[in-house]
């Protein structure tokens, strides 16, 4: 997995008010927490974190220069603007080297489906644990000589050196079925015969 250095601030300002404030100067607002410390208000640079996660993904590894020490740390929860894309809060997670952490990882499919099949993804991302220095990007799925009517449950993948598996290992990943045909995709339209009834005249205005 990647590693990032960022140079993170503390924050003193709170509230929607010192939030705003913060991103207007080009930071993210940030909370560090875990090990049963406080939690520490923080800015992170948002151009630098952002390039981290498009590099690093979502469970990128981030050495933050904080108050003259330095603190490892994962993003656990991230919010962007829906609108405009913007990062506007970030909740991080401190770990040590060595520590062992549940993520979650997203799967990366690869490969070429059978002819006639058509892929269908139950899940996209599965829990795995890991050393919180060694936390897997992406997971790949091969779908190369799946049949028709196969399935790929948590239990099938292939996890990183030193990965373990959190999810349920029955739960279904993946499954390829049968393309759909014209004739199934063609709705039958059924005919509407007229009624025999009279149709009463419309009530006078008042």
């Amino acid at each position: 997995m990647s590693e990032v250095r960022l140079i993170a601030d503390t924050r003193t300002e709170f509230g929607k008010g010192g939030a705003r404030r913060t991103r207007r100067a080009g930071k993210i607002p940030a909370v560090i927490y875990g090990h049963g410390e406080q939690p520490r208000h923080v800015a992170l640079p948002a151009r630098e974190f952002g390039n981290a996660i498009r590099h690093g993904g979502a469970n990128v590894l981030l050495t933050l220069e904080l108050d003259g020490a330095e603190q490892l740390a994962i993003p656990k929860a991230i919010q962007r603007n829906p609108i405009k894309g913007h990062y506007e809060h970030v909740d991080l997670l401190s770990v040590r080297r060595g520590e062992k952490v549940t993520v979650v990882v997203p799967l990366s499919i690869v490969g070429s489906l059978v002819a006639g099949g058509m892929l269908a993804q139950e899940n996209n991302t599965v829990s795995v644990e890991a050393d919180a220095t060694r936390l897997p990007s992406e997971i790949e799925v091969s779908i190369d000589g799946l049949e028709i009517g196969s399935h790929v449950t948590a239990g099938d993948l292939t996890l990183p050196a030193g990965s373990s598996l959190v999810t349920d290992a029955e739960t279904i990943m993946l499954l390829i079925q049968a393309s759909p045909t014209e004739a199934d995709l063609a709705e039958p339209v059924e005919a509407v015969e007229p009624s025999s009834e009279p149709v009463a005249p419309a009530e006078a205005a008042e």
